[in-house]
């Protein structure tokens, strides 16, 4: 076994790479750019060495740079992660020639399976079912019409060294496809450092399953059930779990032995992922293999047992596999949420600057639930623009599908995070949501079931007297506070305006009355009586306690003269007043806001790539005004309507501001 071990990687997956090898009792190495000196990883790790700017190509995509680490430290093996060098067969090459064991499949295997392209080839030629298309190099936008235009639209361009969701579109038409391909050879060219795309025909109302494999130097391969991946956002996982909803013990194990025997195939010798594309009638095609560890393994690891890190690290010390496949069983159910560094209500573009607030929920197992939080930030940190905005990823764990759902949306009430917009009033509302919550499940799900994008509802409902119930015993808290400020002359009971409240739940009126009873409150909302219990003080991002004897978690943001309530997916602002100022409250005009209609904002902070057009030209609408460049995706902002361009103020390569003035219209 290694003594001393190098994670070329940051962020959440470098820590958990971390906590498995300081349990096996291995020293460990970071490495850190100059956007990373205090990152998370850098202080968990025994030792760290700097290896360079905040660009990913000059430090973390440097192989030379990590070998000289791991010759500086004595470090014998490398893992890598996910993303960066993890599938580059350049890169455990290297490590070989300097002596380095590399924490992954053979070099052999990962040109075989790790180059989209060459995958399919060999799938095929191990007659295993693929989806159609052309996997040939396609040179010029015309070539890639041509292509659709025989495949049949609609059709998916995607990057040969891809994987995040980035250099990949779904295209319609052919004018779509002409754009689409140059969006997504751009973006493979400064992701990957490979402008290679390939089309192929996209499945309607798939569903995206994947096995895990794991195998050993000595021809041993087993699979450990499946993850269902099929909220997507842009391509983009967002939420898994396992097992999946859709798949019987007969379809899993069909899946499972294609999956054992392609990786056999290629000699398949560390942990992997082969990937599917589903119908919702069960039928499944290949869609490609990621030769290294997958950002979502955690739901994996909750039903199965296994630490998927640490069977990498034995594999790669040449230990044969511990299990057989009559070891694997899976037990209940598990769900995981990526918490995003973006904004939900601006179609979620990137969001970055530092962690005022982080306050994750309580990790461990209780009552047959477990909560499990992966993270690479702390509170204070930043999130820096340079690589993928992923905060977290918080994973729940229980006996049925069910109760890992709403283990999961307990969870996510409890997580506060401030100081940047995040992705979480998103999960919570989606953990709510009737088809999720019965496993209809489509790569469109996001698309069909927000299609206007997203704003948190308003609550209703239960969710609306709780919430009432919670502003209510706030109120009750900051005013006993205030009370008992001293030399104060104070009557021998509650008078009435401090038990007959008004609750404004957003623009909703409610008259409640609060009562005093053994061990906290009474609030009686519509005259219902709810018992309200808490510990919850001044100052504290989330309320925790019961209601109606209901354990619930409520975000708290406070505002002027009132607070922010989050919970199941809803939010809404609360103010509690006694009846007459609610009175007087009512006549306050509203806040409008200015109109920006005619400007072009920066809508989340990022670089300018291009400018499109110049001032005095006419565009219409649909017509691209520039491309922003941010957490290394390109987005292309367009003309609401038809305008003409009066003043330009921003110019390629600036670096802008979230609402910073791109341009004007006439």
């Amino acid at each position: 076994m290694f003594d001393k071990i190098l994670i070329a990687n940051r962020g959440e997956i470098a820590c958990r790479v971390i906590k498995t090898a300081r349990r096996m009792g291995i020293k460990t190495v970071a490495v850190y750019s100059d956007a990373d000196r205090d990152a998370l990883h850098v202080e968990m790790a025994d030792e760290a060495v700097h290896i360079g700017p905040a660009p990913a190509a000059q430090s973390y995509l440097a192989i030379e740079k990590i070998v000289e680490a791991c010759r500086r430290t004595g470090a014998q093996a490398v893992h890598p992660g996910y993303g960066f060098l993890s599938e580059r067969e350049a890169f455990p090459k290297a490590l070989a020639e300097a002596g380095i064991v590399f924490i992954g499949p053979n070099p052999a295997a990962i040109a075989a399976m790790g180059d989209k392209i060459e995958s399919k080839k060999a799938a095929a030629a191990a007659k295993v079912s693929t989806v159609p298309g052309f996997l040939g190099i396609i040179e010029s936008p015309e070539q890639a019409v041509k292509i659709a235009d025989e495949i049949g639209y609609p059709v998916m361009i995607k990057a040969s060294a891809g994987g995040g969701g980035k250099g990949m579109r779904i295209a319609y038409s052919p004018d779509e496809v002409a754009e689409g391909f140059a969006r997504a050879k751009s973006e493979a060219a400064s992701s990957f450092g490979d402008d290679r795309v390939f089309i192929e025909k996209f499945i309607t109302d798939p569903r995206h399953i994947e096995i895990q494999v794991l195998g050993d130097k000595h021809g041993n391969v087993i699979y450990l059930g499946e993850r269902e991946c099929s909220i997507q956002r842009r391509n983009q996982k967002v939420i898994e779990e396992a097992p999946s909803p859709l798949l019987d013990e007969a379809t899993r194990r069909l899946m499972g032995e294609q999956a054992v025997a392609l990786a056999k195939a290629v000699g398949y010798d560390s942990a992997g992922t082969v990937e599917f594309v589903a119908g919702q009638d069960k039928s499944f095609y290949f869609l490609e293999m990621n030769t290294r560890l997958q950002v979502e393994h955690p739901v994996t690891e909750m039903v199965t047992g296994i630490d998927l890190v640490e069977e990498m690290i034995r594999v790669a010390a040449g230990e044969k596999l511990r299990l057989s496949q009559a070891d694997v069983k899976l037990n209940g159910w598990s769900v995981e949420s990526r918490i995003y560094a973006e904004d939900p209500v601006r179609n979620f573009l990137p969001s970055t600057g530092r962690l005022v607030t982080y306050r994750p929920p309580q990790e461990g197992e209780a009552g047959g639930v477990t909560v499990r939080n992966d993270t690479g930030v702390y509170e204070g940190g930043e999130i820096s623009i340079y690589y993928d905005p992923m905060i977290a990823k918080l994973v729940t764990h229980a006996p049925t599908r069910i109760e890992a759902i709403e283990a999961q949306a307990r969870a996510l009430d409890a997580f506060a995070i401030e100081g940047i917009r995040h992705n979480i009033p998103f999960l919570a509302a989606l953990m709510q949501h009737p088809r999720w919550q019965s496993g209809r499940l489509s790569t469109g799900f996001i698309a069909e079931e927000f299609p206007q994008g997203f704003k948190a509802p308003a609550p209703e409902g239960a969710v609306a007297r709780r919430m009432t119930a919670v502003g209510a015993a706030i109120d009750h808290v900051l005013n006993e506070r205030k009370r008992r400020i001293s030399g104060q002359m104070r009557p021998p009971s509650a008078v009435k305006f401090e038990r007959e409240r008004v609750v404004m739940l957003g623009r909703e009126r409610q008259e409640v009355l609060v009562e005093d009873i053994d061990g906290g409150i009474a609030v009686v909302v519509g005259g219902e009586a709810l018992p309200v219990v808490s510990s919850w003080r001044p100052g504290e991002p989330v309320w925790t306690g019961t209601v109606g004897g209901e354990s619930i978690a409520v975000q708290v943001r406070t505002i002027l003269n009132g607070v922010v309530l989050s919970h199941a997916g809803a939010s809404a602002e609360v103010r509690v007043y006694t009846r007459r100022e609610a009175e007087l409250a009512a006549l306050m005009p509203e806040k409008v806001e200015a109109d920006t209609g005619k400007k072009l904002l920066c809508p989340m902070p990022g670089l300018v790539k291009a400018i499109s057009v110049k001032e005095g030209q006419e565009v219409k609408a649909g017509e691209p005004l520039c491309i922003v460049e941010a957490m290394k995706m390109e987005n292309v902002l367009r003309a609401e309507r038809d305008a003409t361009v009066s003043k330009i103020h921003a110019k390629e390569g600036d670096s802008l501001s979230v609402d910073a003035v791109i341009m004007e219209f006439a």
